[in-house]
């Protein structure tokens, strides 16, 4: 219950969030399959309010202005951010849309979309019963959008190595960062060197990959995998019996393992890279199946 007086449901009429193609729209279902981080979205969603019912139904002075937003957060990544937010004003049923165009690489997980009608600016000497403060709640709703997709689940970015500590001639790298109990979408990110042209064109052509791409993508893969168990084998806390929170780094890092592998426990394969890690490196070059349908 909120502390102050708030208007009817049926003073509202939300049509369902849409997936936007070009000129192409399409009902936005529970998930996304194919989805990758180099996929943007842009999606819509028509709201109508009756605003004088709106405002008498909350005590509000016929003149308030309100605002319709959209804020959104992907439990990936862990970010959170403002999608797009529509002034309201007049009376009587009015319509307004909104369209949230989001960065593929800011997104991961589960997407929340959160669509509210606020109070738009503070109100001085207000009655106690009626919202006062500015981004006061009127209405509200969530719905989500499951991100689905074959991509390495981590963003990426395309930078310069040249202007970082990176040596120069590298194709890419894995910084991981955090703990095993932080988000694991805010924890990794694959960089890619914008001047080797192979790699870039590799991520580039992700969607529909020539022989060449399947091949880079494929190395890009199998060495960020290295990568993610050599890290997590360091780790003093990564044990079997060890628990994670969901999406979580850690929790990462244990399905990585069991895909990898299966019916060993990490004690074992611990002691296998300490003794023979060039063993270690050619299992797991094996689980990942480097080169094979990629």
């Amino acid at each position: 219950m909120l502390p102050y007086r708030v208007p009817r449901d049926d003073a509202f009429k939300a049509e369902s969030w849409r997936l936007v193609t070009g000129d192409v729209e399409a009902p936005m279902s529970d998930a996304l399959s194919g989805w990758d981080y180099q996929l943007d979205l842009h999606l819509r969603r028509t709201v109508s309010l009756d605003l004088d019912r709106v405002r008498s139904e909350s005590g509000l002075p016929d003149d308030c202005s309100v605002l319709l937003v959209a804020v959104w957060t992907a439990t990936g990544s862990n970010l959170r951010g403002p999608g797009c937010r529509v002034a309201l004003t007049g009376g009587g049923w009015t319509t307004a849309t909104l369209d949230v165009d989001l960065r593929g690489a800011d997104l991961g997980g589960t997407l929340l979309l959160d669509t509210a009608v606020v109070l738009a600016e503070r109100r001085e000497g207000a009655r106690p019963s009626s919202p006062r403060r500015a981004g006061s709640v009127l209405w509200s709703d969530r719905k989500t959008l499951r991100l689905q997709g074959d991509a390495p689940m981590f963003p990426m970015a395309v930078i310069d190595f040249a202007l970082t500590s990176f040596p120069e001639a590298a194709a890419w790298h894995l910084q991981i960062s955090g703990t095993l109990e932080n988000a694991a979408m805010g924890s990794l990110l694959l960089l890619v060197n914008e001047k080797n042209a192979v790699t870039t064109a590799a991520f580039t052509n992700a969607g529909d990959p020539r022989p060449t791409d399947r091949i880079v993508l494929s190395a890009v893969y199998a060495d960020t995998a290295r990568v993610m168990m050599e890290h997590a084998l360091a780790q003093d806390e990564f044990v079997d019996e060890a628990e994670f929170p969901d999406d979580s780094l850690g929790a990462t890092f244990l399905a990585l393992f069991d895909r990898i592998f299966p019916g060993r426990s990490i004690a074992d394969v611990r002691l296998q890279r300490a003794h023979s890690p060039s063993l270690f490196a050619s299992e797991l070059q094996a689980a990942v199946k480097i080169f094979e349908g990629r």
